[in-house]
């Protein structure tokens, strides 16, 4: 938007979060609440966004990074005293300044632009987002005249009971004309029940200097619903699940079923991809097109290709490329890479390891540390022993080669191309390619020993 800023507050402690951690750094949607309303504001089309720390502020700063301007607001006196902090970034400043909360994850980018538009088009000198809450109680009831103009708004602690049946709410939202904005925010007093500086107050002021305010409702009022308890982040939760299970859907995704799949704000879903209950993808996971995932899948941080096939798998910061069959009862740990038609059996565990195009992982084992090539089978039980107790070692496989059951490769050794390993064997010298190792004690058989060494009834 043209000359519009975003001011984001995010100074509040919420106490009933009960938490170390700031409000604002909890998580919805697989990000921060503070992070949510920083995207939904860029991606409304503002270019400029301060955000108001102060519970916590260092570490929100800490994570913001220089995504965004900060402002420190050391004693938490109200949302008018919140707003009067960022005065030294914007007095002088012409435009919109958009106020909007941090712990206010659900409102869309298009609200935040509908709202704005009208604003504009009205040249109000102010614009409140308003919405009609079945339950308003705890909220800023909008205060209106004969015309339906409105003309204040009164907090929870100030309304009389004919205020207080009014369910037309504030939800804490504005568009101010910065000219006008900064003069008003020092005659504001804090006689309240609250004791606070009301940014609300601003509201009766400016209609009682003859100034327009306009209201504009929100269309669904989940969109308006702040976050101070676990409850509520919660509820949160369910929306942005709900609204980007939609999502993926209207794109082309199917969801077997939606109540038992949680998918982040964050991910990304090909086309003609099944979800089967049970998933869960997280963070910066992106999945391409005809794959099916689940039932029982986690994956977060995973880059996935086309076409795979995953079930009760947990995968995390690792790629997958394509045509792929993985599971049931496999674990992709951090820095591996799964090649091109890689099957990957049951109890499976992978960690920091390339496992080439065409390998066969069929069950039972433990692959860490290792590079193994294309068209590769490991038998049933074999481990890289990749650990001497004090560092770690890599295993390396070359194309072609074939691992019997129950053996144990110690790092750091290699095995050739085409070479064979003998069920069994625990290998510590290199295998040479085409050569058969085997390293194992030789077979004994004692005669007799049965009879000889046990009780008789």
């Amino acid at each position: 938007m043209k000359d519009t800023i975003a001011l984001i507050l995010a100074a509040g402690k919420g106490t009933r979060m009960k938490s170390k951690v700031p409000k604002v750094l909890h998580r919805v949607g697989g990000i921060p609440m503070v992070e949510q309303v920083l995207r939904t504001v860029k991606a409304a089309g503002m270019q400029r966004q301060i955000v108001v720390v102060g519970f916590g502020g260092e570490a929100v700063q800490e994570y913001l990074g220089d995504r965004a301007e900060t402002v420190m607001q050391t004693e938490q006196l109200g949302t008018g005293h919140a707003v009067l902090q960022a005065e030294t970034l914007l007095r002088g400043a012409a435009g919109t300044l958009l106020v909007t909360c941090g712990d206010t994850p659900l409102v869309t980018k298009d609200t935040f632009r509908y709202m704005l538009e009208q604003h504009e088009k009205s040249h109000a000198a102010a614009t409140v987002l308003t919405t009609h809450m079945p339950d308003p109680t705890g909220y800023g009831r909008v205060m209106r005249d004969d015309a339906g103009r409105v003309i204040k708004i009164v907090e929870q602690k100030d309304g009389s009971p004919a205020e207080l049946a009014v369910n037309e709410v504030n939800a804490g939202i504005y568009c101010f004309d910065m000219e006008l904005l900064w003069d008003m925010l020092h005659r504001i007093t804090n006689t309240n029940a609250q004791g606070e500086y009301y940014l609300t107050d601003i509201i009766g002021m400016l209609v009682s200097a003859g100034k327009l305010v306009s209201a504009f409702a929100a269309p669904d009022y989940k969109e308006t619903l702040g976050v101070n308890s676990r409850q509520q982040m919660a509820e949160a939760e369910q929306v942005l699940r709900c609204r980007k299970l939609n999502e993926l859907m209207t794109e082309g995704v199917s969801v077997i079923d939606p109540d038992n799949t949680y998918v982040d704000t964050t991910v990304f879903v090909g086309c003609d991809t099944v979800l089967y209950p049970g998933t869960i993808l997280e963070g910066d996971t992106h999945i391409g097109e005809d794959c099916q995932i689940g039932p029982y899948v986690r994956m977060t941080n995973v880059k996935m290709g086309n076409g795979n096939h995953l079930q009760f798998t947990y995968a995390h910061d690792c790629e997958i490329k394509n045509g792929c069959e993985v599971g049931p009862f496999v674990h992709f740990r951090p820095d591996t890479t799964i090649g091109n038609h890689v099957k990957v059996g049951n109890y499976m565990e992978v960690k920091n390891s390339i496992i080439g195009d065409g390998t066969k992982l069929p069950h039972l084992s433990y692959i860490g540390d290792s590079d193994v090539g294309s068209c590769v089978n490991i038998g049933c039980g074999t481990i890289t022993v990749n650990y001497d107790g004090k560092n770690k070692h890599r295993t390396a496989i070359a194309d072609h080669a074939f691992v019997g059951c129950n053996s144990n490769l110690v790092a750091p050794v290699s095995v050739g191309k085409y070479a064979y390993v003998g069920a069994g064997s625990t290998v510590t010298k290199d295998v040479p390619a085409g050569a058969l190792a085997v390293g194992r004690a030789k077979q004994r058989n004692i005669e007799g020993w049965v009879k000889d060494n046990t009780y008789k009834k």
